[in-house]
């Protein structure tokens, strides 16, 4: 699965040039977007809602930005607000969790029910310690876990089973453990895990690199690894999960944008473009290179067909790992 996306983000990266150019020359192309982020402050979802707003604001492409952060059922209570509301003027960040959680039924909604509009950024996972934990490294943290996992509480953004408890879990199997001794702790959104783990709730938390990278740059916390293939530019000295003893252990994590269900071509169009647009942008690569995300740009009807083949395929790797 992972590979196939890694070759996506390849390809469409390609796709960047004369269609973006054409639209990046700083006129507004939308008046108004109302953000809706499903988790709270401080996680992937909410960063990268208001990143996307703050680059899209600030090259002029868009008017005015407004941000709603809406948690709740693992993102199911956005879901059901979005779909019930039916407001065209509205952009629902998600990712990954999307697919995952309408497998699990922790929503019965599914990408299905609303309007796709883009994929935009992929990141990494990260396994992130407190600058004072005494794992200095993964293969330290790993020791410990081989030694007594019920000893070791792990913790994520979101519900059991979800993302970052699959990371996790993806991360002990191949390093020889057993996934599922991982003693996950669930919060809701990233911030609040963050949190967790700066007051020594948990031993360690996955999370998305770019979650964890301005702590990580002013010393706040450690990051042991991250599920790249190869390190990042950003983070040339953490090694890659599969450097530090959990071979083959890569995942990316796509974030994009849903509207409303019945939305109107038109409209769809203008949001499609003016996300195209951006990518063409000194402000979204300050955005974007200040996170450490990857671009990616899977817009429409290709999304689609990447979410469906998505799906297929965690479905695959849950019902490996004893999730589903």
């Amino acid at each position: 699965m992972f590979k196939q996306f890694k070759a996506a983000l390849a390809a469409t990266a390609l796709t960047f040039g004369a269609a973006g150019m054409a639209a990046a020359d700083g006129h507004q192309m939308v008046e108004d977007i109302h953000f809706l982020i499903p988790g709270g402050a401080g996680g992937g979802w909410d960063g990268t809602a208001r990143g996307t707003g703050e680059a899209l604001t600030k090259s002029g492409i868009l008017g005015q930005a407004t941000y709603e952060n809406m948690s709740g059922g693992g993102g199911g209570k956005a879901i059901a607000h979005l779909i019930e509301t039916g407001d065209p003027g509205t952009l629902m960040v998600n990712s990954t969790p999307i697919v995952i959680r309408s497998l699990q039924g922790v929503f019965p909604q599914s990408f299905r029910d609303l309007t796709p509009i883009a994929g935009t950024i992929g990141d990494y996972g990260a396994m992130v310690v407190h600058k004072d934990s005494k794992y200095e490294s993964m293969e330290a943290l790993l020791a410990a876990y081989a030694d007594d996992p019920s000893a070791m509480a792990i913790g994520g953004g979101s519900v059991a089973g979800s993302m970052d408890h699959l990371i996790a879990a993806l991360v002990m199997k191949n390093a020889g453990a057993n996934p599922m001794d991982v003693k996950y702790i669930p919060y809701d959104a990233g911030g609040k895990a963050m949190a967790g783990l700066l007051s020594g709730e948990i031993a360690a938390l996955t999370t998305g690199f770019g979650e964890a990278i301005e702590l990580a740059r002013q010393g706040e916390v450690n990051i042991l690894c991250v599920t790249a293939p190869a390190r990042l530019d950003t983070a040339p000295d953490t090694p890659t999960c599969s450097e530090a003893g959990s071979p083959g252990t890569e995942f990316v994590n796509w974030r994009g944008f849903f509207a409303a269900p019945g939305l109107d071509a038109e409209t769809k169009a203008k949001y499609i473009g003016a996300l195209e647009a951006m990518y063409d942008t000194e402000e979204w690569a300050t955005v974007r290179d200040r996170n450490g995300w990857v671009d990616i740009y899977n817009p429409g009807d290709d999304f689609v067909a990447f979410l469906e083949k998505q799906e297929e395929e965690i479905a695959g790797l849950m019902r490996e790992l004893g999730f589903l």
